[in-house]
């Protein structure tokens, strides 16, 4: 510098308007670099705070950096033609080549510098955007791999649940209905055997109400009139005895249709309580199986996603 002051203050107007203008394009590249690096490092920290998403950063960085590096190239460029034109044109002595040329050298080790820590700056940021991104893909899988576990086990168990429930309702009716039938059975049997005997007891009475007729037939025509009357006595006292037997066993054989039906009643409806209790508390049973498995998963999930 100081003899660029010495050349510029030697009364060449040459080498002032040399000195100047290297001055001037050397300032304007250091302040364009050091705007440049600024400006690189403000997006990266804002983009870093503000952006969850990371992708706008490495854009940003990326058109950043070959932006900068593109101007650094240009300007150095403008700065080396400049200065070789002038000093070849005007400067006969070379002063001012040397220290230009210094100059030149010192601006590429400050834009290597810059450069080689914005670089810098840029893999650490992809680094960190490519940990992140791959621990949030990383936890992401994770939780959808367990909620799809829970899920399924969820699943299965409500499925099993629902198979028994179906297995005991069919086992339940199967066994109501044979029930029910062997009792239906043995109602008509008893109904039929009832009937049949009530038949019979009619028959036979029919029967000996013709034989006693018979006999006081027989007795009025060809025996003694005393012989009549007692027949006739006899007759009449076999005849009441029969008809109460009779009236007897068809009350017995009602009684009894009377209480083979109230067997039956009571059993069916005892049977129907049975089955609708039953019913109704494996109903139960799923439901809160059911809701329990439900809170559970959702219970699994909100933590996972906590």
């Amino acid at each position: 510098m100081a003899v660029i002051a010495t050349y510029g203050t030697s009364g060449n107007i040459a080498g002032q308007i040399i000195v100047t203008v290297v001055v001037v394009v050397v300032v304007v590249v250091v302040v364009v670099v050091v705007l440049a690096f600024v400006v690189v490092v403000v997006v990266v920290v804002v983009v870093v705070v503000v952006d969850h998403n990371k992708v706008v950063l490495v854009v940003v960085v990326v058109v950043v950096v070959v932006v900068v590096v593109v101007i650094l190239v240009v300007a150095e460029a403008v700065v080396v033609v400049v200065v070789v034109v002038v000093v070849v044109v005007v400067d006969h002595n070379k002063v001012v080549l040397v220290v230009v040329v210094v100059v030149v050298v010192v601006v590429v080790v400050v834009v290597v510098i810059l450069v080689v820590a914005e670089a810098v700056v840029v893999v650490v940021v992809v680094v960190v955007v490519v940990v992140v991104v791959v621990v949030v893909v990383v936890v992401v899988v994770v939780v959808v791999v367990v909620v799809i576990v829970v899920v399924v086990v969820v699943v299965i168990v409500v499925f099993v649940i629902l198979v028994v429930v179906l297995v005991v309702i069919v086992v339940v009716v199967i066994v109501v209905v044979v029930v029910v039938v062997v009792v239906v059975v043995v109602v008509v049997v008893v109904i039929v055997v009832v009937a049949v005997v009530v038949v019979v007891l009619v028959l036979v009475l029919v029967a000996f109400v013709v034989i006693v007729v018979v006999l006081v037939v027989f007795v009025v025509v060809v025996v003694e009139e005393e012989i009549l009357v007692v027949a006739f006595v006899v007759v009449e006292v076999v005849v009441v005895i029969v008809v109460v037997v009779l009236v007897l066993v068809v009350l017995v054989l009602v009684a009894f249709v009377v209480i083979v039906v109230v067997v039956v009643v009571v059993f069916v409806v005892v049977v129907v309580v049975v089955v609708v209790v039953v019913v109704v508390v494996v109903v139960v049973v799923v439901v809160v199986v059911i809701v329990v498995v439900v809170v559970v998963l959702v219970v699994v999930v909100v933590v996972f996603l906590s």
